[in-house]
């Protein structure tokens, strides 16, 4: 099935097939917040991005156990779900160093830009971005056999903008990463970064 991400709240899941990661991305709680689940093809090894809202629904997409819950910022509803999770999942808790003071869930691994993360054979980087809040973070896949795949919290969602503004974004902390960037926001529908700079006409 092509993958499309579109979700809603209550619907099913989008599941995009990488060559060694799998992405599944789930609309969940009253804001519909995006929550991103990646799974690396050899090892079986799970991290969710943002535990924003309804437990049960995240657990149940879990099946198991999680390497870790990556918290993408500060704001309440993108965690709100983050105790009951990492508790049910055995889930390491991550967030960007200057939001894991501002997280009611202790963090275990604060997250500095540069940081990586390491999924069985597959590795995440973490990006520091301060403006939506102190401690933002974005994560980049840069799959091997493909394009860079960019999971954006809220400093790129086309529904709601937030935080640096997008063109500075695009012209700077990721100026260096290709047009065919696949995006996903915390809210609404991926996107790319050709798309998102078309857009702008940046």
């Amino acid at each position: 099935m092509t993958y499309h991400g579109i979700v809603h709240v209550g619907g099913p899941p989008a599941v995009h097939e990488l060559a060694q990661l799998i992405v599944t991305k789930i609309a969940v709680g009253p804001k519909a917040a995006n929550c991103y689940l990646l799974r690396d093809r050899d090892s079986g090894e799970q991290v969710l991005i943002d535990a924003a809202d309804d437990a049960p629904a995240l657990i149940q997409l879990v099946n198991g156990s999680l390497a870790a819950v990556v918290t993408t910022h500060r704001h309440r509803d993108h965690w709100r779900a983050l105790a009951e999770v990492a508790a049910a999942t055995g889930a390491v808790t991550m967030a960007g160093a200057s939001d894991a003071g501002a997280i009611d869930v202790p963090t275990a691994v604060p997250l500095l830009d540069g940081v990586e993360i390491r999924l069985g054979h597959s590795l995440l980087t973490a990006m520091h971005l301060a403006g939506d809040a102190p401690g933002a973070v974005a994560l980049l896949y840069d799959d091997p056999k493909g394009h860079p795949h960019l999971f954006t919290g809220d400093c790129l969602s086309g529904s709601e903008p937030h935080g640096p503004a997008p063109g500075e974004l695009l012209t700077g902390a990721w100026a260096g990463l290709p047009d065919e960037t696949w995006v996903y926001p915390a809210r609404g529908n991926d996107s790319t970064l050709g798309a998102e700079r078309a857009g702008l006409g940046v």
